[in-house]
């Protein structure tokens, strides 16, 4: 899947699924403090990355992300290790 692909439908479900405002989000925000999810919110972020990319990401993923750029390349990375 290309990277631009990934980008188009992650921000769609982080803008519905958490209310975030799109301008918002760019390559180099910060991830979790843009978004400002809690634990609970963690776990819907997983279902809803399986859900559409068919992937999982875990908590050791998470623990690398610090930029939305560090989300894209941690999905595009689990997309590729699966083919």
């Amino acid at each position: 899947m290309e990277r631009e692909k990934i980008v188009a439908i992650a921000n769609d479900f982080l803008i519905n699924e958490f209310e975030v405002d799109g301008e918002e989000i760019t390559d180099e925000a910060n991830f979790k403090k843009t978004l400002g999810l809690d634990s609970l919110d963690y776990i819907d972020l997983v279902v809803i990355i399986e859900s559409n990319f068919g992937v999982k990401l875990g908590e050791a993923d998470f623990k690398s992300i610090v930029t939305f750029n560090d989300f894209y390349k941690a999905i595009e990375d689990k997309i590729a290790a699966k083919i």
